[in-house]
């Protein structure tokens, strides 16, 4: 019994000294370091620990040469499984804390931008529907009595009602693409007859703030696409290029195919793009800088968030850059099969084709 405690007693000794020592270690040089390495340092001192017990316990019982040695191999074949274990185990850890540290971090941003989109819809509901009261307050009162007079608030309700139309449309055509819930139906689609279609809808917009629209006669491609998702891209392309452009400015709508991709290039002569706000120009609700922050009515912020959301479900790309005097909004979009590099018009967004 004595010598049980004595062996017992000397291999706790030199496990408690290996074990305090790589405390020592993880509450200094490895604080803060990744999970793979405690667990490494922690299966160390393990090993470690075992070790320094067997070879005290060993001094002690004076045991052979032969009974150590294979003692230590018994060891050293443990340590190497528990090592490579620990190893595996510990980057598998690390990895999913990454990926957890990365998914808040996106859950953050999500609940920011919804937080900042209900407080921009908030004031974009509430200054028409004020207004809209106003007005219906004054005809109902006889306030307002002159035929002139009623009629131009008969045409302001009727503007503001549209305008909070589209606004929910917006919203529920953002909540299909956040949600995941966007279906298409994909065809080979002419690019120039979309075009076409959302130039003559922008028309009278573009008329009423005296902006030109002029597009490029041919050299269309013909791309995958669904019809209603593509026309949407482009009627909000415009209509924001439009929004931004002072009057007797031009709105420039190019396309062409290269590198097996059609584009669409919205130019306008809106001055530019803030630096800072290129990167955001697609966000949910941001409307850039005060300055770039359009007079008259503006939109809800929704439609560049729109253009992207629309164009990633169509596997394309659309990015925003600063040209002189103004800025171009560029949609890249696959190809459709009859429409392969050789059968359709070539040319590239930096060099687009002649507008008419």
């Amino acid at each position: 019994m004595r010598d049980i405690l004595l062996t017992f007693l000397m291999a706790l000794g030199c496990s408690l000294v290996v074990a305090g020592a790589g405390l020592l270690v993880l509450r200094g040089p490895l604080r803060g370091r990744s999970v793979t390495a405690h667990i490494v340092v922690l299966l160390l001192v393990t090993v470690l620990g075992v070790l320094a017990g067997i070879l005290g316990a060993a001094m002690e019982m004076f045991i052979s040469d032969h009974d150590l040695h294979v003692l230590l191999i018994v060891v050293a074949a443990a340590a190497t499984v528990s090592l490579g274990a620990g190893l595996w185990a510990g980057r598998r850890l690390a990895r999913a804390s990454m990926w957890a540290d990365e998914a808040r971090e996106q859950e953050r941003q999500a609940e920011a931008r919804r937080r900042e989109l209900v407080a921009w819809v908030s004031h974009d509901l509430r200054t028409p529907l004020a207004g809209l009261r106003a007005m219906a307050e004054a005809l109902d009162d006889g306030v307002v009595a002159d035929p002139e007079t009623v009629a131009e608030y008969h045409r302001r309700i009727s503007a503001e009602t549209d305008r909070m139309a589209g606004l929910v449309d917006d919203l529920f055509e953002l909540s299909r693409i956040s949600a995941g819930a966007l279906r298409l139906t994909l065809s080979a689609v002419p690019l120039g007859e979309i075009v076409s279609d959302a130039i003559a809808s922008a028309e009278p917009l573009a008329a009423a703030a005296h902006v030109r629209i002029a597009a490029a006669p041919s050299g269309w491609p013909v791309v995958d696409g669904s019809v209603p998702e593509l026309s949407r891209v482009v009627d909000n392309l415009l209509r924001n290029a439009i929004r931004y452009t002072p009057p007797d400015g031009t709105v420039t709508v190019t396309g062409g195919a290269a590198d097996g991709e059609g584009w669409l290039a919205v130019t306008d002569t809106c001055g530019g793009i803030a630096e800072g706000d290129l990167p955001r120009v697609f966000d949910v609700a941001f409307r850039g800088t005060p300055a770039r922050t359009p007079t008259g009515s503006a939109g809800g912020g929704l439609g560049l968030a729109i253009v992207r959301g629309l164009v990633d479900a169509h596997h394309g790309d659309v990015s925003a850059e600063n040209l002189d005097g103004g800025c171009r909004f560029v949609v890249r979009l696959p190809l459709s099969g009859s429409d392969r590099p050789g059968r359709a018009g070539t040319g590239r967004p930096g060099a687009p084709a002649t507008a008419g």
